[in-house]
This record gives structure tokens, sequence and C-alpha cells, in this order.
């Protein structure tokens, strides 16, 4: 596909980053962009939505994104006050900045909160990773994903079966445009400078076992319900007699863990309680795991084009693909059956699974491509 041609006056296009797996959907974006000729204009806005600083900073150093052109810096709170308070903050710059169109990538509060501005303002919105459903409304992402697709303007998918959703749900077809999953555009791009196992163990006072499973817990379902995270960590005691597991904890689970006592439980048993991890770091101890368990969406991906397999601690996904055609087992948080497929793994190897359509490595200039195309034509005389 040749270079689109731009008017003299170069679009400008705002990119909102506010969490983790945001940054890893940018930074392929961003790259893609830089490449093109004659250039989008691009501004990064980070709305400080994800606010372990440390933890944002390694992330971003691990991907060589470049650093956000502003920081909205809006913290924690409930989902109403963060919504809103990103939505107070980003409405000043974005009336300063006046881009021709922003960019939003995945599902959490900053991704409504800048689309539902944006669109008020008359600015198109451009969605990244659209068209995800997991059918269920309770979940506050569920929730972000409709609203922000009925925001948008121009809409990409990473997978097939979103396509579907969308046109169900009233999206014209001409905005819908399947370009594949730019999070494994990063992967495939940072996985030769994975960090191995041994190395980050090691800087982390452990040493590294024969064989291990790989365990993160971070939704609000999971562990926000002090009974259901002890029945789930009870699970995890149990199959660490068989596989020793790693658990990298989220500031959230952690203060939850240290509250009910659970941490002094698990700290019994054959799991090695680790920090927040880097990009890198988080990469090599995945492609080196046994079995990866889960509540992340992001993982589920990852372990699909890792080939490892991966049981998703949720009664769903807004992911099927990794399901389908992935290594992925959606396991729910019954104890008795997360440790019946946990041990089926152990002993069969688990699902093998095959890579989905465009997971190559290439959805960001699919994207890059198409985008710059589209503005071209919206601003032509």
């Amino acid at each position: 596909m040749s270079d689109p041609v731009l008017p003299s006056a170069r679009p400008h296009l705002l990119c909102i980053v506010a969490a983790r797996p945001n940054l890893m959907k940018m930074a392929p974006i961003l790259a893609a962009f830089a490449k093109l000729a004659p250039q989008v204009r691009t501004s990064l806005v980070h709305t400080g939505q994800h606010y372990d600083t440390a933890m944002n900073a390694q992330v971003f150093a691990d991907l060589g994104l470049r650093a956000p052109d502003i920081n909205l810096e809006v913290g924690s709170g409930s989902h109403a006050q963060q919504t809103a308070e990103i939505m107070r903050r980003y409405e000043t710059v974005h009336l300063d900045l006046a881009p021709h169109a922003v960019l939003v990538v995945g599902d959490v509060n900053s991704t409504l909160a800048c689309a539902l501005v944006a669109a008020k303002l008359g600015t198109p919105v451009i969605h990244v990773e659209a068209g995800l459903r997991s059918g269920e409304r309770t979940m506050p992402e569920e929730i972000n994903r409709v609203l922000t697709d009925q925001l948008s303007a121009l809409l990409f998918t990473s997978e097939t079966g979103a396509r579907a959703n969308l046109l169900r749900e009233g999206i014209a077809e001409e905005r819908i445009h399947f370009a594949g999953n730019v999070m494994i555009d990063s992967l495939l791009r940072e996985l030769p400078d994975a960090v191995p196992p041994r190395i980050s163990l090691r800087a982390h006072g452990h040493d590294t076992p024969p064989a291990y499973g790989l365990l993160t817990l971070h939704r609000p379902s999971n562990v926000d319900d002090g009974a259901r995270l002890a029945a789930l960590m009870e699970a995890m005691c149990t199959l660490s007699t068989q596989l020793t597991l790693l658990f990298p904890i989220h500031p959230r689970t952690r203060a939850m863990l240290d509250k009910t006592g659970l941490a002094r439980r698990l700290r019994e048993h054959a799991i090695m309680l680790l920090p927040p991890l880097g990009y890198l770091e988080m990469l090599g101890l995945m492609q080196g795991a046994q079995l990866v368990l889960t509540d992340s969406g992001g993982i589920q991906e990852e372990t699909t084009a890792l080939g490892v397999p991966c049981l998703t601690l949720r009664d769903n996904t807004e992911r099927p693909v990794t399901v389908d055609e992935g290594t992925n087992v959606i396991a729910g948080t019954a104890p008795a059956a997360i440790l019946s497929l946990a041990r089926q793994v152990l002993r069969t190897g688990g699902k093998r699974g095959r890579i989905p359509q465009y997971w190559d490595g290439h959805a960001a200039e699919r994207i890059a491509t198409v985008t710059a195309q589209w503005l071209s034509a919206r601003l032509a005389p």
C-alpha cells in the first residue's frame, strides 16, 4: 500500500494512555506513525490513572516509549470519581491542543472519559481494540468498551469476532477495520530482549525453580472480595505442592493480601511473592512458564502468542479468540475446577493452539496507514 498523500498542514492526532496495557498498545502505534512520510503529528497524554510511578516508568523504558507530553496525574478513586476527574482535567488539554482526532486504546476508565470529552467537543474518536465483548455488563471494562465504540468514528479490531459484535450493535461497516493485535506487535518486537527468569528472580532474592507456574490477579471481582480471594489462594497453595508458583503482586492485590493475612499463608508454600515487574521481566517469566493462571485480558493474548498454556480465573472472556484458537481455557473461580484443569495441563502439556490472524507484528502499521488516509480525506479541501 502506497504512502498516503496528506495536506500541507499535518494532521494532529492526540493519543491517550492510562494504564500498563495501554502502554504496550501505544508504543508500536506511535512508532508506526513516526515512520509515515509525510507524518501525522502525534501528542501523547497520560491520564495518570495508573499511578504506580516506578512500575509506570519501568514499562515506558522497556518499551522504548517516549515520555508523555502531558500527564494529568488523576490517580485513584471510585469509577465515577476517577472518570469525572479525567474528563474535567482532559477537557482543558483537549481545547488547548485542538487535535484533528483522538486515539484511545483498550477499555480503562480513561478510554471512555477522553472519548466522551472528544465526542462532545466534535472531535472524531479512533478506538484501537474495538468490538471485544465478554457479555458481562457488571464488568466496568465492558461498559467502557461498549460506550467507547458507540462514540468512535473509526474502529480497529484485533480479532475477527469483534466485527460481528460491532455490526450487531449498529456500527456502520465502513467504520470498522480489522488491523490485528498491537499488543502482539510489542511482544514480538521485545521478545529478544526478554529478561531470563534466572536473572529477574535472582534480582528479587530467589533461586530459579526447575519448573514453575506464573500467577497474576488484579480484577476487583477476584481481589476485593475477601472470601473469593481466600478461596483462590487456597487453591494456589494446593497447586504449589505440585508446581512452584511465581506471583508478581499488583498493588491492589497486595493491599488485600496484607489486610486479610493471606500473604503470611502464601509464604508457607512454594509461592514466590514478587513485586510488580517490568514488561521485559514479565515477558521472560511468561515465556518460561509451564502454566499461567491469570485474570488479565492482555496476558490471555500474550500466552496465546507465546504458545504457553493459560487458565483464566474468570467466568468469561472478552477475548474468545484466545480460547477458540489459542492456548487459553476459561477456568472460572471455583477452586476444584481450577485445580482439575491445572493438573490436566501438567499431565498433558495443555492446549497447543495457533496464532490468530494478523497477530503478526504489523497491526500498528495497518492502523497508522488507514488512519493517515482517513485523516487526509477528512482534511482535504
